[in-house]
């Protein structure tokens, strides 16, 4: 049966985002969903069971051999009680298997696949998205729209490591279980650390002594409150105290903080 496009989607009608609520955590109907958007390819229960079966370590039950009920509902089981973490990585597993099958059908699946995991992540206020086949962090739609203009910006003027420290900031943000968010914020000034060194031509001096030497780089009062941000930064990110834990806001604070100035200094030289 040939496959064709929802109501919505040929109309272009998208549920209202609602803000980020679910982190650590996969709602039982993200679980459903996730199966259902696999399923909706024409994939059968089957093959899902063999993605499923080898992300978590399970071995199909060979007294399942009908593709409906049986092999379905062992697979949603599977799913349903699995840690919420895993849910993730069977999201990317899903997709992966799915690009490995594109057009089988005349068709590419696996962008139809991501596209729809995203919308219900943004629909339903979970705080992750599917980019280039791996689940990342997501922030609100101001932290995504800085984040990604920085890293357009540091890319447009070959500033490849400060892009670097950018995506490794996310990719702390993106951990699970647990996200690494001194990780983060220690990538994130180290990006905008490598910015300021570059403008300045100043390849080895700290971002507090860059400011400290170039009173211009930044309008004040901006300048001082920046440096006070590193020097929080510093005492937070690159200098761990047993008993002290940024926070994951405090973390997407800084990334994009650092973002933003980041993409204001490589303007501002106009290279």
């Amino acid at each position: 049966m040939p496959h064709q496009p929802s109501f919505s989607a040929r109309h272009r009608y998208t549920g209202a985002a609602k803000e980020i609520s679910v982190r650590e955590d996969a709602p039982a109907d993200l679980r459903f969903f996730a199966l259902e958007a696999a399923r909706a390819l024409e994939f059968a229960p089957s093959d899902l069971r063999d993605v499923v079966c080898r992300v978590l370590r399970r071995k199909p039950d060979s007294n399942n051999w009908s593709e409906y009920p049986n092999i379905w509902h062992e697979v949603q089981a599977l799913v349903n009680q699995c840690d919420w973490f895993r849910v993730y990585d069977v999201i990317e597993a899903l997709h992966a298997f799915i690009a490995q099958h594109d057009y089988r059908y005349g068709r590419q699946d696996a962008p139809e696949f991501e596209a729809a995991i995203n919308a219900f992540f943004v629909e339903e206020g979970v705080g992750w998205q599917l980019a280039g086949g791996q689940i990342v962090t997501r922030g609100d739609a101001g932290f995504e729209t800085v984040v990604s203009a920085a890293q357009q910006q540091l890319a447009a003027s070959n500033r490849p490591t400060a892009a670097r420290h950018i995506k490794d900031s996310l990719e702390c943000l993106s951990r699970r279980p647990e996200p690494n968010a001194s990780g983060a914020a220690y990538h994130a000034m180290g990006a905008l650390e490598c910015v300021a060194r570059d403008v300045t031509g100043d390849p080895k001096a700290t971002l507090g002594e860059i400011l400290k030497r170039h009173p211009e780089l930044l309008p004040k009062p901006l300048d001082t409150a920046l440096s006070q941000v590193w020097g929080y930064a510093s005492n937070e990110a690159r200098h761990v105290q047993e008993g002290r834990e940024i926070s994951r806001e405090e973390a997407e604070l800084l990334v994009g903080l650092s973002a933003t100035v980041s993409t204001y200094l490589s303007a501002k030289v106009g290279r």
